[in-house]
């Protein structure tokens, strides 16, 4: 009698584990359906910004697994801005801004972290998010002063240009 109770309930235990497994699969978790897009080259391409038509992002290649980022005013070409990073953390100027450099590494597969220096000193990071349909960038710049200091934050989205 004993050995049957205790093969019931392990056979209840094995169906409530299977059963709460599928259930967590079935609600769809965080991590979408199908292949991770790499985060080395899902933002290829030009994005604009969604409320300011003059700050317009690109994104090539550079060597090989790295990334070079152009940001662009149309309505003032000579203000245009860049830098190139490998996704190392490793800081490396940026082509016309006096005194900036800018590190830049992988947070996952959508998210990358790029780390902003004036003058040698550390003055914002950047979340940069691609949304799982790879058609827009979400910022959040968060700004600090030369203590560490956050002074503020702001969010800005990125449309992928068809």
């Amino acid at each position: 009698m004993n050995l049957r109770h205790l093969l019931a309930c392990a056979a209840l235990f094995t169906a409530m584990l299977f059963s709460a497994t599928s259930a967590f699969a079935q609600r769809g978790g965080d991590k979408p359906a199908g292949p991770q897009p790499d985060p080395r080259t899902v933002r290829f391409g030009v994005w604009d910004n969604s409320t300011n038509p003059n700050n317009v992002m690109t994104y090539e290649a550079y060597e090989t697994g790295g990334s070079k980022l152009t940001v662009s005013n149309p309505s003032n070409p000579a203000s245009d801005w860049s830098y190139v990073t490998m996704f190392d953390g490793v800081y490396r100027p940026v082509t016309g801004q006096k005194g900036a450099e800018t590190a830049v590494e992988i947070i996952n597969p959508h998210s990358i972290r790029i780390y902003n220096k004036r003058d040698g000193v550390l003055n914002q990071i950047v979340i940069n998010t691609v949304t799982p349909d790879l058609n827009k960038i979400e910022n959040e710049y968060i700004r600090m002063d030369k203590d560490g200091k956050i002074t503020g934050v702001t969010h800005v989205t990125y449309i992928r240009r068809k």
